[in-house]
């Protein structure tokens, strides 16, 4: 409680800490975007998601059997690729989105599809595992609301894991 002979008003202290909580969040923002010349972290992560989607598809087509827990793997990390795309287009507004034109160099090769349907579903939660991992080593790199993001990825993907057991 304060008292009439306190410095400091409750007014006072709830406006400082209203300040405190709008300006701090938008400070963390502002640091931490990749420069130009260097790489963005999350380009990786992009082409990776993109990639295991494909893998997911071309899983799916091969073996019906697998194609409910493959169309949710083909669906999620579609959804990471583009969410992570806006994510570097709004960082780099300049940037050319690796999804309208790739250059030849960057598209992911053609997966290549086991034969076996306990083969496939192996090569499916590898590249799922892959992503988590990559996800999470990231998470700690990046600033917060970069960090948010990729921490959902990778969550995501744990989540994936699960449904392809």
């Amino acid at each position: 409680m304060f008292s009439p002979l306190s410095r400091h008003s409750r007014r006072g202290v709830l406006v400082a800490g209203l300040a405190g909580a709008v300006t701090l969040p938008l400070a963390a923002a502002c640091t931490g975007e990749p420069t130009p010349s260097k790489p963005d972290p999350l380009e990786e992560l992009a082409a990776q998601a993109r990639s295991d989607a494909e893998l997911a598809k071309a899983v799916a087509a091969a073996h019906p059997a697998l194609a409910p827990k493959a169309d949710a793997v083909a669906t999620d990390r579609l959804a990471h690729h583009g969410a992570i795309e806006k994510e570097l287009n709004r960082a780099r507004p300049a940037r050319v989105s690796a999804t309208a034109t790739p250059a030849p160099s960057q598209q992911p090769s053609a997966p290549q599809v086991p034969q076996q349907q306990n083969a496939a579903l192996g090569a499916l939660k590898e590249a799922v595992a892959s992503g988590e991992k990559r996800a999470g080593e990231l998470v700690p790199t990046l600033p917060r609301h970069r960090a948010g993001l990729v921490g959902s990825v990778a969550a995501s993907c744990a989540c994936l894991r699960e449904v392809l057991t």
